[in-house]
């Protein structure tokens, strides 16, 4: 039962934050992207710039060393993916495809795709992806 709580609490406050942050972003402030790979870095207490320079398989690997990867993977491929496509829209192809795969090695060594739940509506108002989820 405290597991579970505390999960629901991470969870919900990465969820917060990476949407605060993709706002940010969105609206131009160049901190914005920053903050959400921070957020990234945070939810698996390493340092931001080390866990987001790693390779693919490596992030992976600090995901599985986590002990939460199960329960925060989804979220964590989500916003890798939204910070490539912002890195895109700056032009910043290296970053950009980097990002890219790393949210491809999470969301197929854990299994997920789309867009969680908790994204769905930032995501249709930022991305203009709507029922991006799959879910009826």
């Amino acid at each position: 039962m405290l597991h579970r709580d505390y999960l629901t609490e991470v969870v919900g406050e990465f969820v917060q934050e990476v949407s605060r942050a993709l706002r940010r972003a969105v609206a131009g402030d160049a901190d914005g992207v920053a903050e959400a790979e921070r957020q990234v870095g945070d939810i698996l207490e390493l340092d931001p710039k080390i866990a987001l320079s790693l390779a693919p398989d490596s992030l992976v690997t600090m995901v599985l060393l986590s002990g939460v990867g199960d329960s925060v993977a989804s979220y964590i491929r989500y916003a890798l993916d939204r910070v490539a496509d912002l890195y895109e829209r700056e032009g910043n192809t290296d970053l950009a495809g980097l990002r890219r795969l790393q949210a491809r090695a999470v969301g197929e060594s854990f299994g997920c795709e789309g867009v969680p739940a908790e994204f769905e509506e930032l995501d249709a108002e930022l991305f203009g992806r709507e029922r991006a989820s799959g879910r009826p």
